[in-house]
């Protein structure tokens, strides 16, 4: 099973900047498309942002395009995520995960221990 260890996260004040970063364990992790998800407190677990095998092809949702840049290195089998303008509702811990490239959703049922993010106000 493929390990996935986030990290990154921290205490940001709105208005500031944090790259979160996600390393997979296993010689295949260039073939999977990555996914970011978040989880607020009393939230479930929602789609931020995803990027193909090759590096080609990205997809955002709707209330991170423009501010956050996902990005991966096949060499070092991490996915980063560049979050820029952090507003306070980004608060969440966030998650790295294999995910469908045509659905965006998780291939597995498959989780790191996430990275917190805290943006105050």
């Amino acid at each position: 099973q493929v390990q996935l260890v986030e990290s990154g996260g921290g205490l940001v004040q709105a208005g500031g900047s944090l790259k979160l970063s996600c390393v997979a364990s296993g010689r295949t992790f260039r073939n999977y498309a990555m996914g970011w998800f978040r989880q607020a407190p009393g939230k479930e677990r929602e789609f931020v942002a995803a990027i193909d095998g090759s590096n080609a092809a990205v997809n955002y949702a709707g209330f991170v395009k423009g501010r956050f840049t996902i990005s991966r290195d096949n060499a070092k089998n991490t996915v980063y995520l560049q979050m820029n303008s952090l507003k306070p509702e980004d608060t969440a811990v966030y998650y790295c995960t294999a995910v469908s490239p045509t659905t965006m959703t998780p291939l597995f049922d498959n989780w790191g221990q996430g990275t917190q993010v805290t943006v105050s106000s």
